[in-house]
Formats: C-alpha cells, sequence, structure tokens
C-alpha cells in the first residue's frame, strides 16, 4: 500500500466515521433517556440502512462510469469531484457550527420519532447517518480516480474507519478521552488542503473533456525535474493532488480555494463543544435497564431484511441496466483481459469492421493491441486501459491471422490465441494496419541524424565564435548579424533538444517561468543577447553573455557522444518542431527584440525536413502517401515564407506589424503542416514488448 495515496482518504473515513459514530451514540443516549425500555434495533437498523446504502451508491459511481467513453469519463468524473468539494467543504464548516447544538436537535428528532413509532426511530437514525456516509462514499470514490489504478485510497478509507470505530467504542466504554474541538479543528485544516487538490483534478478533467477552457494554458510543467515514483514526490502528489503539470485555471482554483476558505476556517476559534462531549457522554450510561425489552417479531425481521436488500438491488439493477444498454450501444462482443490471459474469451471474428467492448478485470493497467500475428503489425489499439474499466474498440480486419496482445504495467505481457476472420469485406471497407518499429530500425536514423548534429554543432561553434568577436569590437550591427546567423543554425537541430536537456537551455533558454524574468540570473544564451543587443544598451554589456554561449555551445558539441537519442523522442520531434513554431515563434513568445520570427521559422522547417527525409523509408513502409504530402505541406510552408520575407520590411518587422490576412496565411500554412505530421509519432513508435 503507498501511504501517501491512501493518507487522504484514511483522514476523510476518520473524520466521517467518528462524525457518524457520534451520532449514533448521542441517539443511542437520547433512546435510553426518553425510553429506557425500548429496544435499540431501530437505530441499528437505520444505521446499517445508511451504510448499505453508501456502499451501494459507491459502487454506482465505480461501476457506471467504467461504461462510459473516455470523454464521458472524464465529465462524469470532473463533475463528481466538484460536487465532493462542495459538499466535504459544507460538512466541514457544519459540524464546526452545528456541533454545539446537535445533541439537543437529535434528542429532539428522537423524542418525535419514539412518539411517532418504531419506523420513525429507523428513519431518523438512517437519515442522520446517511449524510455523512453519502458524503465519504463520493469523497472516497473522487480521490481514488486521482489516484489511478492504486487500491492505496480504498484501503485508507478502511484503515480510517476502523479507526473511527475503534475511538467510539473507546468513547463509549469510556476508556478513551478525545478533544472534540481540537480533533475537528485539525482535521478541517487538513481536509481543506486535502479538498483543493480534489478541485484542481475535477477541473483537470472536465478541461480533457473541453467543458471548461484553458487546457493547454500550462502554468507549469517539471515532469523532467521532479522524478516520479520516489516517496516525497509522492506523498506531495497523494496528500495534495498536485501534479507535474497544471494549467492556469487549475492553479488559480487551487490557491483560490485554499485561501478563501482556510482564511475562513481559521478566522476565529472553533467552539468547544461541551454540549457534544456531555452527550456522548449520556450514550456511555452502562446502568441496566428496568424494564424488559422484547426482541424483534418476523414481521420486523422481514422489514429490516427489504430495508437492507433495497439499496443492493437498486445499485445491482442501475449496474446491469447500464452494462446492458452500453453492451448495446458497442454493437460487438465482449473481450476481457484478466492477470493471467489476453482476450481468451475472443472468438472467430468476421471480416470488415467491428467494435470489441474491452474490458480490464486485471490488477494492472495495460494497453490492448490487435495485432497481424505473422507481421505483429497493430490493427487497433488501445492505450492505458485503467483495472476494472471498459472501453470500446474498433477494428478493421482482413482475412488474415490475428491475436490480441496486452502490455500490462508492472507485470509481464501476454497474447491471445490466433484466429483467423471469416466471410468477405464490404466494398470499400479500408483496412490498415501499422507496421511494429523496432530500435534495430532506427538505429541507422539515430546515427545520421546524429553526424548531422554533430556538423551544425561545429557550424555552430565558428558563428559563435564570430558573435563573440564582433561583441567584444563593440560592432553592434556585425553581432546582430552574427546572432541571427548562429541562432538560426541552432534551430535547425531542433529534433536533438530532449537529448540536450538543461545543455540546451544554457543556449537557448527563455525568460518565461524564471522567477526574475528577464532579469533572472538564470536567463542566459542567445536570448539574453537578443535582447540586449536589440534594446540600445551598450555592447560592451554583452560580453560577458556572448562568452558564457561560446563556452555552452563548446560543451554541448564535446558531450554530443553522451547525448542518449531516444528514438520515441526523435520521431514525436518530428511533429513537435513545427508545433513550437506555431505556438512560440509564429506568436512572438520567444522574440526579445530581434524580429527574426521568419527566419527562426524557416530554419524550423529546414531543419524538420532533414528529419522527415531520414525517417522517409521507415514512414513508407507503414504510409506510402505521408511523406509526399507532408513534402507538399512544407513547399507551401516555405514558399509562403519566402513572400512574406522578400515583401517590404517583413523579414525584420515585429509580427504584430505583419497584415492579418498574411499572418493567417502563415499560420494556416504551419497548422496545415502540424496536422500532416501528426501521424509520424504513431506511425514509428517503439511500443514496449
Amino acid at each position: 500500500m503507498t501511504w501517501s495515496l491512501a493518507l487522504p482518504n484514511l483522514l476523510v473515513g476518520l473524520r466521517e466515521g467518528l462524525e457518524a459514530g457520534l451520532v449514533v451514540t448521542i441517539l443511542i443516549g437520547a433512546v435510553r433517556r426518553l425510553a429506557p425500555g425500548r429496544s435499540l434495533t431501530g437505530v441499528w437498523l437505520g444505521v446499517a440502512a445508511a451504510a448499505v446504502l453508501s456502499l451501494s451508491f459507491g459502487a454506482v459511481l465505480t461501476f457506471t462510469r467504467a461504461e462510459l467513453s473516455p470523454h464521458a469519463q472524464e465529465s462524469f468524473a470532473g463533475a463528481a469531484s466538484v460536487i465532493s468539494v462542495i459538499l466535504v467543504t459544507s460538512m466541514i464548516f457544519w459540524m464546526r457550527r452545528a456541533a454545539r447544538g446537535m445533541a439537543g436537535e437529535l434528542r429532539e428528532r428522537v423524542g418525535d420519532a419514539l412518539s411517532a413509532g418504531g419506523t420513525a426511530l429507523v428513519v431518523t437514525a438512517f437519515v442522520a447517518v446517511a449524510r455523512e456516509g453519502l458524503e465519504a462514499a463520493l469523497f472516497v470514490w473522487t480521490n481514488a480516480q486521482a489516484a489511478g489504478s492504486s487500491t492505496s485510497p480504498l484501503l485508507g478509507a478502511v484503515i480510517g474507519l476502523a479507526i473511527a470505530s475503534a475511538l467510539c467504542l473507546g468513547l463509549y466504554r469510556r476508556v478513551v478521552t478525545l478533544n472534540l474541538a481540537r480533533f475537528f479543528t485539525i482535521t478541517g485544516g487538513v481536509l481543506v488542503v486535502i479538498v483543493a487538490g480534489v478541485l484542481a483534478y475535477g477541473i483537470g478533467d472536465l478541461q480533457d473533456a473541453n467543458l471548461l477552457p484553458g487546457l493547454n494554458s500550462v502554468a507549469f510543467d517539471v515532469s523532467a525535474q521532479v522524478p516520479t515514483g520516489t516517496w516525497w514526490a509522492e506523498t506531495i502528489r497523494g496528500v495534495t493532488n498536485i501534479n507535474n503539470r497544471m494549467s492556469w485555471l487549475q492553479v488559480i482554483a487551487y490557491l483560490g480555494y485554499l485561501l478563501i476558505v482556510l482564511s475562513l476556517f481559521l478566522r476565529k476559534p472553533a467552539p468547544a463543544q461541551p454540549a457534544l462531549a456531555e452527550a456522548v457522554a449520556e450514550g456511555t450510561d452502562q446502568s441496566p435497564n428496568t424494564e424488559k425489552v422484547t426482541g424483534p417479531s418476523r414481521a420486523r425481521v422481514l422489514i429490516a431484511a427489504a430495508v437492507l436488500a433495497i439499496p443492493v438491488l437498486g445499485a445491482g439493477t442501475w449496474i446491469a441496466v447500464d452494462r446492458t444498454r452500453n453492451a448495446q450501444a458497442s454493437g460487438g462482443p465482449t473481450v476481457t483481459v484478466t492477470d493471467s490471459s489476453c482476450a481468451a474469451d475472443w472468438n472467430a471474428p468476421s471480416v470488415g469492421h467491428s467494435t470489441y467492448a474491452v474490458r480490464n478485470n486485471s490488477a494492472h493497467a495495460v494497453d490492448v493491441e490487435i495485432v497481424e500475428t505473422a507481421s505483429g503489425a497493430v490493427a487497433a489499439e488501445i492505450e492505458v486501459l485503467g483495472p476494472g474499466t471498459s472501453r470500446d474498440l474498433p477494428a478493421a480486419l482482413t482475412a488474415i491471422a490475428y491475436s490480441w496482445k496486452c502490455v500490462y504495467s508492472g507485470a509481464p505481457t501476454t497474447q491471445s490465441v490466433s484466429r483467423t476472420p471469416t466471410g468477405t469485406a464490404a466494398a470499400g471497407a479500408a483496412v490498415v494496419s501499422i507496421k511494429p518499429n523496432s530500435t534495430a530500425a532506427m538505429t541507422p536514423v539515430l546515427t545520421r541524424y546524429r553526424s548531422y548534429v554533430a556538423g551544425q554543432l561545429a557550424l555552430l561553434q565558428r558563428q559563435v565564435g564570430a558573435l563573440r568577436t564582433a561583441v567584444d569590437a563593440g560592432d553592434r550591427r556585425s553581432a546582430q548579424a552574427c546572432w541571427v546567423t548562429a541562432h538560426a543554425t541552432y534551430h535547425r537541430i531542433g529534433a536533438a533538444y530532449n537529448a540536450f536537456g538543461d545543455a540546451g537551455s544554457a543556449v537557448d533558454g527563455l525568460a518565461s517561468g524564471l522567477p526574475d524574468g528577464t532579469e533572472d540570473a538564470g536567463f542566459v544564451g542567445f536570448h539574453r543577447i537578443e535582447l540586449q543587443l536589440w534594446s540600445g544598451r551598450p555592447v560592451t554589456d554583452v560580453r560577458r553573455q556572448a562568452a558564457r554561449l561560446e563556452t555552452a555551445v563548446a560543451a554541448l558539441h564535446a558531450r554530443l557522444p553522451s547525448f542518449t537519442f531516444e528514438p520515441n523522442d526523435v520521431t514525436i520531434r518530428a511533429h513537435e518542431i513545427i508545433e513550437d513554431t506555431l505556438r512560440f515563434t509564429l506568436t512572438g513568445q520567444d522574440d526579445y527584440g530581434s524580429h527574426t520570427a521568419l527566419g527562426t521559422a524557416r530554419a524550423d522547417l529546414e531543419g524538420d525536413r532533414v528529419l522527415v527525409d531520414l525517417l522517409a523509408p521507415l514512414l513508407n513502409e507503414r504510409n506510402r502517401a505521408l511523406v509526399p504530402a507532408i513534402h507538399r505541406d512544407m513547399a507551401t510552408l516555405a514558399d509562403v515564407l519566402s513572400r512574406m520575407a522578400t515583401s517590404a520590411g517583413l523579414s525584420s518587422t515585429a509580427l504584430t506589424a505583419v497584415p492579418q490576412p498574411a499572418r493567417m496565411k502563415l499560420n494556416a500554412a504551419t497548422s496545415q503542416l502540424t496536422e500532416t505530421l501528426a501521424p509520424i509519432p504513431d506511425l514509428l513508435e517503439i511500443r514496449a514488448q
């Protein structure tokens, strides 16, 4: 069990369990005071019914959401997170406000119930406890979704409820004393922090479902800097739900909730809650009853059984109907993944298009693929199917042998038996399988690309040396020209950036995200020099930065043999280079005064063309139409850039001064090329075995 993921739900289970336990104790005390000979069966029946309802509610949340589409799952999870935030926040303040008068209110309800009859007592106990149980079920489920496939949140809730039960029993037996005011104040403060994270997580789900804007407006992304799996990183993530990457809307919601709710919660001391403590003590009276307590009749037993069975039957019916509806909607057979088998229930399919309902009954997240048995080419796949969830998998199959392949997270890969579809495909049915890529196939490409990068870095060293010479001589115009030339050369090796890491940031880092912005000591490299050369500062002020850049480039060149070029990273960069051009260069975000966005975009295009040409043989084996389409769109973008550069003054003018029609044409050509390049990572992905 991962304690960092279990802790939030342990706290929720402890607090909600103790609140419910105190309510039950007060109810027992009220019955014994107002009707000493009255059986407590009604109280316990109401408590049991509330517990069963809460568990049934949790089952509905878990098993109906699993059958939704990915978009609907994100929407449902996001909405549930927001609702749980509202409920738990109200619970925190309600307990603080109502604790002093809660005992008297419950006694009054018990008195009315005793006058009305046994059924009213059951309802009173049920209503008093169900609130806590339903809140706990929703919040535990929400936290479990944030934790992914781990069972730690559920175990944490169970442990919390067990501790709460032990404390309540100790209070009842008068062997445990507890400062309730301090307990609810401390747990309330910690819950505010946890709930803030749940709110941020829920907003992220709603953004993924396109129900809220700002998904790509990233406030921070420290995925490369913060290691995953370490105890401290997982503890922070588990308790606060702060992820390595968060949008601005998530950060604003998180901090806003913390500041507002925590300030209101801590604005004044919590009440001493003497009435609550006294009421608990009343419920622990161990003196024997003088009146005879009769046992329940047969009719009452049947009624009690019905009360307990109704929530279970209702939840089971709901889940069954939901699954039947989704199975009918998928229109295809069900395929099951377990810890020991992959699609063992798969029967010989028909040629053509089919949609399979894939159910993951294993304890691991799994990538599910339908592959050609002979070549291993992937005909259809689901990436990361979580434990206990289902998803539809559409596939178009021909009359050749296929099998299912399940790649588990943390367990060996399994594969089904091979089967050959029967029948004849409908006219015009397109069947495309992706031939698997391998490290061996990518090695020659990476070797040639490393050689290309080495040549560009050698050229860059000479160009940066010329830049430093011009700066030392105080020749601003020459220094600016050298800067433009060298900066374009660096952009022609954009596919190597992932391999460079921090060494690349020292060459071409931006000021965004640094504490002091452009004045931060960590802002170095090309753009720091750009800011100084085009801002009118004395050229001599640039000498230190030019020397640092020359040293950084030399170090980059010297370390090139030690850099690891990951195949999947390089293929992703084939798409990301132009995507970054569209996101940063053509929006002016990386312009610090030179206004050379058009030249930078041209350099990005030239560098990407080199990479695509190296990948072309592998791409042609998988999609012969793709490379010609890429070349066509690259030629279109190159033509647009050339026309803009030759227009009067546009090659050295800020993008904001470029006429709107020209900018729209440039953005459209760049966007089109980005879309055309998008399939490359999937076509050439080296998959887990």
